[in-house]
């Protein structure tokens, strides 16, 4: 390793034959000196795998790659997106803790929409319509459709209902158990161009039979007014704002309907004191900061390829599929900003399940498997059902799979050895409340942002995306047998498509 991570290399080998379980025997108070609170959310960094002098090592990094400074950049809305030469001003959709002109011009504009969203949910909440079919993809999917299952009430006045998936089989699926004349439908697309997502909405408005009950999220009117809805029933969107980063926006308006506007709003605040948490924390007391480091020391001083999220809240079980867009979209990358190779491998590869059920399914490679996987477990303190010996069961399970994976057990049987030494971050939200999920999810966006400025990379563009989206609008007519197609394998696979009855 080169660059300004290099001297992570040292103090990786220095600490190569010393354990977890002996770093913790040896500095009683890492227990607490290594954990810190920011509102509903503590975190506990005492079980990975640096010492004292590492950790030193670490923030002088941070010191040196100025990270309070990229902070500041980023909310203040300096074009940080500079392959696209735009700013990433998510921040200003929740909060004004940024005192710039850009930033207030882009939460004064946040706002505006936010009251055109009460005035819809409003609109909808005197209309007949009981159902809401969201419509789109990637970030206009997974950050709201996370947020209703997390938080959505039982007694929710709608009930919310994702469609994202270009397979037909999705849609029908979905309006077989729906009554269309208690229906509408939200159709969010930044472009307003995204096949997947125009293709579903087509099949939505045909069975809706009326474009009244239509309604969209866009940076594109005209493409809007142009598929036959009002501007009157359509939310902006901003170039400011990438898609993983955009529940906050008008794109949280299904997760509005679902929770209603009062937690839709405290989601944004508790988001806002995360993102003041991030601007005026000194370094040493900065969650996003220590959770930056962590994971570059994971992947560049450790070596480890993959990183697992496993949250101990069946309402939190769709976090991981949320958080595997965020991170490996914007981390995903192995051009620095200059154009140059990358010194370093960027991020390893994100995934995860929620805890008691992986229990039974992968925890047997995280425990023994030949590759260490470090491990973020999610926990609640306190539970908002009434079942206390479940609730105390799952934080019995969360505290002891963090603690078997950090200790191990030794046995004589080399079959029943656990090596232990296996690296976890804890983190704990208090309850599981707007506030606290908003400033969860906020956590892991600036240390998404904080980790792509050690590593010199854009976090805000997604070029790798557009490649194989591009060379399928080219293959369809060869599909629908109108073309052919110039790659050899691809000419054999379409002679079975076509051969097939």
């Amino acid at each position: 390793m080169t660059g300004r991570l290099g001297s992570l290399d040292e103090h990786a080998r220095r600490l190569s034959g010393t354990t977890l379980a002996r770093l913790i025997a040896d500095d009683p108070a890492r227990s607490t000196d290594f954990a810190l609170r920011a509102g509903p959310l503590y975190a506990n960094f005492a079980r990975q795998r640096y010492d004292r002098t590492a950790l030193d090592a670490l923030f002088a990094i941070a010191e040196r790659a100025d990270l309070a400074g990229a902070l500041q950049r980023l909310c203040g809305g300096e074009a940080v997106n500079a392959t696209e030469g735009r700013a990433a001003l998510h921040p200003a959709l929740r909060g004004d803790a940024a005192m710039t002109a850009p930033a207030r011009s882009a939460h004064a504009q946040a706002r505006a929409a936010l009251a055109q969203m009460r005035g819809l949910y409003a609109h909808l909440a005197d209309s007949a319509v009981t159902e809401i079919i969201s419509i789109g993809i990637g970030g206009s999917d997974l950050g709201p459709r996370l947020l209703v299952d997390a938080l959505a009430p039982p007694d929710a006045r709608f009930r919310v209902h994702f469609l994202s998936n270009l397979d037909g089989h999705a849609a029908q699926r979905l309006l077989a158990r729906l009554d269309p004349q208690r229906s509408a439908a939200v159709i969010v697309s930044k472009s307003f161009g995204t096949r997947e997502t125009l293709l579903n909405g087509a099949i939505v408005r045909a069975w809706l039979k009326d474009d009244a009950r239509l309604y969209a999220v866009s940076a594109a009117p005209q493409r809007v007014a142009g598929f036959g809805i009002a501007p009157a029933r359509s939310l902006p969107m901003w170039d400011w704002v990438g898609g993983r980063y955009s529940l906050w926006s008008a794109v949280g308006f299904p997760a509005a309907l679902a929770l209603g506007m009062e937690a839709f709003e405290a989601l944004l605040a508790g988001a806002a004191a995360m993102d003041a948490h991030a601007l005026s924390a000194p370094l040493r007391e900065n969650l996003p900061v220590w959770h930056a480091l962590t994971a570059v020391w994971n992947r560049n001083a450790l070596g480890a390829a993959t990183q697992a999220v496993l949250p101990y809240d069946e309402r939190l079980r769709l976090l991981p599929a949320h958080l595997q867009q965020l991170v490996m979209e914007s981390l995903g990358k192995s051009v620095r900003l200059d154009g140059t190779p990358v010194e370093a491998d960027t991020v390893p590869v994100w995934w995860g399940r929620v805890g008691s059920d992986a229990q039974h399914s992968f925890f047997q490679t995280l425990h023994q498997g030949t590759q260490v996987v470090p491990v973020d477990f999610i926990g609640v303190i306190r539970a908002d059902h009434p079942h206390a010996a479940n609730h105390s069961a799952q934080l019995a399970n969360l505290l002891a799979q963090a603690e078997a994976l950090a200790n191990g057990k030794d046995s004589d049987d080399p079959h029943l050895r656990h090596p232990g030494n296996r690296q976890s971050t804890l983190l704990l939200l208090d309850a599981l409340t707007p506030e606290a999920l908003g400033a969860l999810v906020v956590l892991y966006e600036h240390s998404v942002y904080l980790q792509s400025v050690l590593w010199g990379i854009n976090a805000f563009d997604q070029f790798g995306v557009e490649l194989g989206k591009t060379l399928a609008d080219r293959l369809l007519p060869a599909i629908e047998g109108q073309g052919a197609a110039d790659d050899p394998v691809t000419r054999a696979l379409l002679a079975q498509l076509r051969g097939r009855p």
